[in-house]
């Protein structure tokens, strides 16, 4: 049987294509965090508190768009490697300021590491500049903005503006 066109609609779809590429980046992702001891949403919250040199809870709840109640058992797990630790806020006794261990900041940098080689098995068909411009276009994307005219780098890769 043959199928029917769907019409008025771009031949090319990207969101499958995104999707199964996510799906084999997470899997090999999980992979090489398991023996680290970690999982994908550790490694987030670990980087988060790594570039923001620490958070509250509250804030770090708000970052990675989790409730409360769930970023407390995030933290719980982190902190029982001692990868984290919380800290009652000087300026309100209330909030706990949460900070990246010497140990969290090693495991971050080994699950980093990892993840690396990770990335380039799962984008092997890509040579250097393709990575560098996939990267770039998804950064793009995800910023959900309009591109400025003016950087070269953008005109030069045929980014509408």
């Amino acid at each position: 049987m043959a199928s029917l066109p769907v019409l008025n609609q771009p031949p090319r779809r990207s969101g499958a294509l995104l999707d199964n590429l996510a799906r084999r980046m997470r899997l090999h992702a999980e992979s090489v965090l398991k023996p680290l001891g970690l999982r994908p949403r550790h490694l987030v919250a670990l980087t988060v508190l790594r570039d923001r040199d620490g958070s509250t809870q509250q804030a770090l709840a708000s970052t990675l768009m989790m409730d409360r109640a769930t970023v407390v058992g995030l933290l719980n797990d982190l902190e029982a490697d001692a990868l984290v630790e919380r800290q009652r806020s000087p300026e309100d006794r209330r909030r706990h300021i949460v900070r990246l261990t010497d140990r969290g900041a090693k495991r971050l940098a080994k699950a980093e590491f990892a993840l690396a080689g990770v990335e380039d098995e799962v984008l092997s068909a890509l040579n250097v500049s393709q990575r560098a411009t996939l990267y770039e276009l998804l950064l793009l994307a995800s910023s959900g903005t309009v591109p400025e005219c003016g950087p070269a780098d953008l005109r030069e890769r045929d980014v509408e503006c």
